[in-house]
């Protein structure tokens, strides 16, 4: 491929990639947001782009790494509880390593907030941001009102409808590594909930569809450090033989879990950004049952690669009718629409466009 290079296929583009301080890129057991960083860096390089990364020390990537300070969970695990300040510490230490090489790029990729908006100057026109959260609170409301010519891209319609129209650069939806996880022809001895143990996310929903369903559920991912009294009131008293919690889980096992799973769980009440265990699951074949909430009705498609509900009995319902998804067609519907190829593809375009003006 040689989207990345230029009108006569020879010269590169040379694009930074600036990940956030909380955790290596890839993450380990967690950070869905590093994980797209790395696969779109990959997909990146593969296209003919020079990539170079501005992250973490602790990151294991091939991609070329700036960045002497190790990751905010890297330094937990070495000294348990830090000083508060640490994160703007590495923040504006990472902010540094990118001021020194601001020249050396065409296009500057944040990932994360908000302090390279003021950094950039001149070069915001020829950056992109990727915003990893909700965009409708007030810090979002304010942060875009004091940049409006930062360039934004959406990672979901959803979520840039709370966009200024002056930062809005495009929609680009999140895509994985194609080959990361294994197409599994099921049909599934469980049903699967993965993400945060947080109300955001719901998993106390998910373990009472299940149990009114009959089946068995496997529940993994972190307990929020910003929310853990919601595990242990919400989640832990439901928990069962049936309704196993496994905790946090790497990419094999995760990619078992949900492989094995006869659907994945995906009870959110927020307004849910993107969702990338959703593509995760159908990587593996296996359909969503998901709560229009955000994102979702963009990602699943009704009848398709899973069943679009708003609420429990509606989820059962669908629960019902799971064996009328193929898996097979769930798993060619991931390939056509959410690999990193594609999501890299569609950066390419983004950048190519901004550096048109």
């Amino acid at each position: 491929m040689t989207d990345g290079k230029d009108e006569h296929g020879k010269i590169p583009l040379r694009v930074a990639q600036v990940a956030p301080t909380i955790f290596p890129v890839p993450p380990k057991d967690h950070g869905g947001t590093e994980r797209m960083i790395h696969d779109l860096c990959v997909a990146l390089q593969r296209s003919g782009v020079e990539v170079t990364l501005f992250g973490p020390s602790d990151s294991a990537t091939d991609v070329p790494l700036v960045g002497n300070l190790p990751s905010l969970s890297s330094l937990e695990r070495k000294y348990g509880s830090v000083p508060p300040s640490i994160p703007a510490v590495l923040e504006a230490a990472r902010m540094e390593d990118l001021r020194l090489r601001l020249d050396e790029f065409d296009i500057v990729h944040c990932h994360g907030e908000f302090f390279h908006a003021a950094l950039l100057g001149e070069k915001r026109r020829h950056s992109l941001t990727t915003i990893h959260w909700r965009v409708d609170e007030l810090d979002r409301e304010l942060f875009f009102g004091a940049f409006p010519d930062l360039p934004v891209a959406a990672i979901s319609a959803s979520q840039e409808s709370g966009l200024l129209l002056s930062n809005r650069a495009g929609v680009v939806h999140h895509g994985i590594e194609r080959d990361r996880y294994r197409f599994s022809a099921g049909p599934g001895r469980h049903l699967a909930f993965i993400g945060r143990m947080t109300d955001q996310k719901r998993p106390d929903t998910a373990i009472r569809v299940a149990t009114a369903a009959g089946r068995a559920i496997r529940l993994a991912g972190t307990v929020d450090v910003g929310n853990p009294l919601y595990f242990e009131r919400e989640v832990k008293p439901l928990l069962s033989n049936d309704a196993v919690y496994v905790g946090p889980l790497g990419d094999a096992a995760k990619g078992e879990l949900l492989g094995q799973a006869e659907a994945l769980l995906f009870p959110v009440d927020w307004p849910e950004p993107f969702g990338l265990v959703m593509i995760e699951a159908m990587a593996c074949g296996t359909p969503v049952i998901a709560w229009d909430r955000g994102s979702v009705r963009e990602v699943v498609e009704d009848g398709v690669t899973g069943f679009v509900v708003r609420s429990e009995e509606e989820a059962l319902a669908a629960l019902a009718r799971i064996g009328s998804i193929d898996r097979a067609g769930v798993r060619r519907r991931f390939e056509e629409r959410f690999t990193s190829d594609r999501m890299a593809a569609d950066y390419v375009a983004l950048y190519r466009k901004l550096l048109s003006h």
